[in-house]
């Protein structure tokens, strides 16, 4: 008998800040919701409908989750917004959250830098896993925040969060616009004991409002892998698919 290898596939869902990951299972990876945001955005003075975001987000999620019909959802993290505690919004948001989404497929939870303390939230029919990330296959799902363990270093592929991409050029009319990141270094920037190529793909945050379009405002969310790359190739793509540069402008994203 010989054994068949399936090879895991990865598809963009159009128009989506989504990522199917498809092999013996069918996964829908996502990113980055910030679910109780609304607090930040007080403080500047910007304010939003009650509930509004919590319901659009389920709802464009469950949308998704109908028309892929997945096995499971796959969350890379930084599922609340507040970093240390457990804001009013969290208590409420969080667990409305993957009670709704837990009714139609299975949910795991890779934790991120702002998932302190989740756990309080998190109903016992989600799989929450070690933020170090999960294998499948030759892919790591990571948030990104963290540095991956040698003991992944049998994979050719990394798929994160935590950059939450945009592109950023103020002359253009796609500035601050979500993007799709996907690059390839040496893998022995990353696994000293290897060597080879891996590829990188950094998924745009699901949450629209984590929004700018002027460089100086934003804030990167600083990643120990991004930030020991040497870059050998890379492809900026907008999420309707057009292709918005190369290695050339990643400047301008990352």
């Amino acid at each position: 008998m010989y054994s068949i290898t399936l090879m895991l596939q990865t598809r963009i869902i159009p128009s989506k800040p989504a990522l199917i990951l498809e092999g013996r299972k069918k996964n829908l990876i996502i990113t980055d919701i910030h679910l109780g945001f609304e607090s930040d955005l007080k403080s500047n003075e910007i304010f939003i409908g009650k509930n509004s975001s919590i319901n659009e987000t389920i709802q464009e999620l469950s949308e998704i989750i109908d028309s892929e019909k997945p096995d499971s959802v796959i969350l890379l993290g930084d599922i609340k917004s507040s970093i240390k505690n457990i804001t009013k919004n969290e208590w409420d948001e969080v667990p409305l959250f993957f009670k709704e989404i837990r009714k139609k497929c299975d949910v795991v939870l890779i934790p991120g830098n702002h998932d302190a303390n989740i756990q309080k939230l998190v109903p016992e029919n989600i799989s929450m896993i070690s933020s170090t990330g999960m294998v499948e296959e030759n892919v790591l799902l990571t948030h990104g925040h963290t540095m991956p363990s040698e003991n992944f270093s049998h994979i050719n592929k990394i798929i994160m969060g935590h950059i939450h991409p945009r592109f950023l050029q103020e002359d253009s009319i796609m500035s601050g616009q979500r993007v799709w990141v996907s690059l390839t270094t040496e893998k022995q920037k990353i696994f000293p004991s290897k060597s080879g190529e891996l590829e990188i793909i950094i998924v745009p945050s699901f949450n629209r409002y984590l929004y700018t379009t002027h460089k100086k405002y934003y804030k990167k969310s600083i990643s120990p892998i991004i930030e020991r790359l040497e870059i050998l190739s890379a492809k900026i793509v907008s999420l309707d698919g057009i292709i918005l540069g190369d290695k050339s402008i990643i400047k301008q994203v990352l």
